[in-house]
């Protein structure tokens, strides 16, 4: 060895994989060689780990930086008021897609130090979170998303009546969120206390609230599995892009995913069954990346977390009707380990649904059993998205076409993590029973056409975290395995969290058109209702726009093309005539169209291309039908009832 090779292997980074440092260094030196006498502590440091170590936090925070200057300067050119037939899509500007960009090359970069610095990819995650969900919040001047505009009408309402009338018969199925009522006497509380004027004041900044709240809870789910902080972030990160589904909008089921995601946390980390890890517990069996599984509970320990957790049971059961039979499934998939398989809880759970279902949510519970008989097993009919045809235009079926892509690219990369990492599979066996815990659902409703969207949803911590580990190489190993899995993870992590970016955008603002209507339309709509006396019937194509429940108790609503698309192809060849069938005699009765409606019955495929322009021109003709008041914003016509019925 050459008095270079022994200053090197002295410094800690020699030639050989085995270079020694101090003492034993000195005492590797060949024949021949001269000796090194100066102490070790006067050599002088490594530059290129020094230099390494300098670059990356500046270029860590430059990265944020630069992304933060484009998305904000990219905020007030995004076209919002002209939306096309793209949605957002072709309203961004290149700048708000440069910045994402940005921000996922920032993301790849603090992910090398997340063990060591986490606040960097937590920063990033955040950063995430605000720039795909914020756009809205702080360029819209309405409410976004009409089921947000019908949730504050009921809001509204119960801050006008002070109280809930679980057994008032309300059209549209809006008895059920008198029956429900726990989202919204939560928010007329907090309208009160903050004195705001009501729910529209934030409605659009609900995704980016819960999602803050969502964090911190996969985290701790997340770290119960693991202890490498790359993967709990990356699985983070993922989830966000993948969380496409827009059920975290100001609503009931936004709520109670948080609780229900801080119940599964709890229960992970807290009822671990005495003498039922054994060798989760021993480093030689479990993945590298795989944390040990939690310490042991006690029956007394047990029943006080059953107790702790038994407010945010019942909180779960009176803001929704689906979460707590989610919450059912992924307890009784918990039960099939021994590590996690408590009964009690359980019961305790399926005893606080039941209870609500037959007293506050009687009425809407027996409607649901009356229907089982028609949907149970119905697999394909139950699994399909929405209850109408297919979308039609460039812009839904790209959306279509995204989701697809989403649904693969995810369960391929959790299908390849479950097939390749075994070890790391039998730690976080937990996960991978709560992400197909909903699937059996399919066998039993549809949810109006929407249980494939909640099975996605109720599936995706797991799935996400899954999919992580599919991209994340185990940090521990040697040799050729683990180089060619750093190599293989340096290529698919950038090129995945791009393409999850890439099928997010489209998947979310996609349909924007459907989403965002102007206050003018939302003016129209309110003038529209407030010209119809109470007790009468209001008809629209479909309910997607906003203020369609706009004083929902005083009026009886019909929206019409929400149905069967067979029965749509039926109702325009005499649109005029279907209608006036349809109205009970002596009833007033109203039509009101708005151009929020014809973008959703063509994004939701429940009329074909143009046969919404077509089906308002034939209402204006009619004699049924006489013109009251019409505009860019709407169409509004009064029934004329031309002799009594027989």
């Amino acid at each position: 060895m050459t008095h270079s090779d022994a200053l090197h292997a002295r410094l800690g980074y020699g030639t050989g994989a085995d270079a020694g440092t101090g003492t034993e260094a000195a005492a590797t030196v060949g024949a021949g060689a001269a000796p090194v006498t100066e102490p070790a502590e006067a050599l002088p440091p490594p530059r290129k780990p020094r230099r390494t170590r300098r670059l990356r936090p500046p270029l860590t925070w430059s990265l944020l930086l630069t992304a933060a200057a484009l998305w904000t300067w990219s905020l007030p050119r995004i076209g919002f008021r002209d939306i096309g037939e793209f949605g957002l899509l072709d309203r961004f500007p290149i700048a708000f897609y440069a910045s994402l960009t940005v921000l996922t090359c920032g993301f790849l970069l603090a992910l090398r130090r997340a063990g060591t610095a986490p606040q960097w990819p937590l920063t990033y995650c955040v950063a995430l979170l605000f720039a795909l969900k914020a756009p809205p919040a702080l360029l819209y001047d309405s409410v976004r998303y009409a089921w947000a505009s019908k949730h504050d009408a009921v809001i509204a309402r119960l801050l006008a009546e002070g109280t809930v009338h679980p057994h008032a018969e309300l059209s549209g199925g809006m008895s059920a969120y008198d029956q429900w009522p726990g989202f919204f006497s939560l928010n007329a509380a907090l309208i009160r206390a903050f004195g705001v004027q009501g729910a529209a004041a934030y409605t659009n900044w609900a995704p980016v609230v819960f999602g803050l709240l969502i964090l911190p809870v996969l985290v701790l789910v997340y770290r119960t599995f693991t202890d490498d902080w790359r993967l709990v972030w990356t699985a983070v990160w993922i989830f966000q892009l993948a969380n496409w589904v827009g059920q975290d909008y100001l609503a009931p089921q936004a709520l109670a995913y948080l609780l229900f995601l801080s119940v599964f946390a709890v229960v992970v980390r807290h009822f671990v069954r005495p003498g039922s890890a054994g060798r989760l517990r021993d480093r030689s069996l479990i993945d590298p990346a795989a944390a040990v599984a939690p310490p042991s509970t006690t029956p007394r320990r047990r029943a006080v977390c059953v107790a702790v957790l038994a407010p945010l049971i019942a909180a779960v059961n009176a803001a929704h009707q689906l979460t707590p039979v989610m919450l059912c499934m992924t307890l009784t998939a918990l039960c099939l380990t021994r590590r996690y398989r408590n009964l009690g809880l359980l019961a305790v759970t399926g005893l606080a649904m039941l209870i609500w279902d037959l007293t506050m949510g009687r009425v809407l519970f027996l409607d649901t059993l009356a229907t089982l008989r028609d949907s149970a097993g119905d697999l394909m009919k139950n699994s399909r998205p929405g209850f109408a045809g297919e979308p039609t235009g460039p812009g839904p079926e790209l959306v279509g076409a995204a989701n697809i892509m989403m649904v693969l690219v995810l369960g391929t990369l959790a299908g390849t993590a479950v097939l390749l990492r075994r070890r790391l599979v039998r730690s976080a066996l937990p996960l991978l029973l709560a992400a197909a815990a909903p699937v059996p659902l399919f066998a039993v409703n549809d949810y109006g056409g929407e249980m494939l969207f909640r099975v996605y949803l109720f599936g995706l911590p797991g799935t996400a975290f899954f999919a992580a580990a599919a991209l994340v190489p185990t940090a521990a190993g040697t040799g050729r395995a683990r180089r060619y899995a750093r190599r293989t993870a340096a290529l698919a992590l950038p090129v995945a969290l791009l393409a999850l970016l890439a099928g997010f955008l489209p998947s979310y603002y996609g349909k924007e058109g459907m989403q965002y209507a102007p206050p003018a339309e939302a003016a129209f709509v309110q003038r529209s209702y407030d010209r119809a006396p109470d007790g009468a019937l209001v008809m629209a194509a479909t309910g997607s726009f906003p203020g369609a429940y706009y004083r929902y108790d005083h009026y009886e609503r019909w929206f019409f093309t929400e149905q069967e698309v067979p029965e749509n192809l039926k109702m325009l060849k005499d649109p005029a005539g279907y209608l006036d069938a349809g109205i009970p005699a002596g009833r007033p009765a109203y039509v009101l169209l708005t151009p929020s409606q014809e973008k959703a019955t063509i994004g939701e495929g429940y009329l074909p291309a143009g046969s919404f322009t077509r089906m308002s021109e034939a209402l204006k003709r009619s004699p049924y039908f006489r013109v009251v008041e019409e505009g860019e914003n709407g169409l509004f016509l009064e029934h004329v009832e031309e002799e009594p019925r027989r």
